[in-house]
């Protein structure tokens, strides 16, 4: 019975896993078509969140999950007019607003979607700080899903290292003293910790 429960569980991981592979492919062409930058953005951040689950030690699954959710995090940034996408961080109260509900945006695109159910948690959530400060529900700490943490640290990472704005980035020594800085603030420091020893 134990044996074909686990054959049952392995034949659904890869029901969903092809479903999901199908879903991804005309988002990540959609995300493409508006910027090829975000497309571009999306692409390093999953391979960022991936390195960082894959050292903590995650079960394959688990890291393959992140790595998806992360290859969607900033679906919800087709809902954004193009040229707000090209200036930022720049952007006027009014973009920022509509920026600010990026991650409610793309988590909704994908609610009807089975194959998408485990990695809308992650989506929704990588806004979130550690202290509680950021968006969109102001979670804190442990609270927020371990995949959003580790997709937080990525996409901070490489957004101030390769940003849309131009003569506005940051260094890689820049950068990894700001994402210390803010370990424990904004982002979790175990997870912190484990991708400066990963870039280091």
């Amino acid at each position: 019975m134990f044996t074909l429960n686990l054959m049952h569980t392995a034949a659904v991981y890869q029901k969903d896993r092809r479903e999901l592979g199908r879903v991804m492919e005309p988002m990540l062409f959609l995300l493409r078509q508006k910027s090829h930058r975000l497309y571009s953005h999306s692409i390093q951040v999953a391979h960022y969140a991936a390195s960082i689950a894959a050292q903590m030690g995650l079960p394959a699954t688990e890291i393959e999950t992140i790595q998806s959710a992360a290859l969607l995090h900033d679906i919800g940034l087709l809902t954004l007019p193009t040229v707000a996408l090209h200036k930022m961080p720049f952007l006027t109260r009014r973009e920022q607003a509509l920026y600010k509900k990026h991650p409610d945006l793309g988590s909704n695109m994908l609610e009807t979607i089975p194959a998408c159910q485990h990695i809308i948690p992650y989506i929704r959530h990588h806004h979130e700080r550690w202290d509680g400060t950021g968006f969109p529900k102001h979670l804190r700490g442990v609270n927020i899903p371990l995949g959003a943490r580790i997709i937080a640290v990525a996409d901070y990472y490489e957004q101030i290292t390769n940003p849309s704005a131009e003569n506005w980035a940051k260094t890689k020594q820049e950068a990894l003293n700001e994402l210390f800085s803010a370990s424990g603030l904004l982002f979790d420091p175990s997870i912190v910790r484990v991708f400066i020893d990963i870039l280091s």
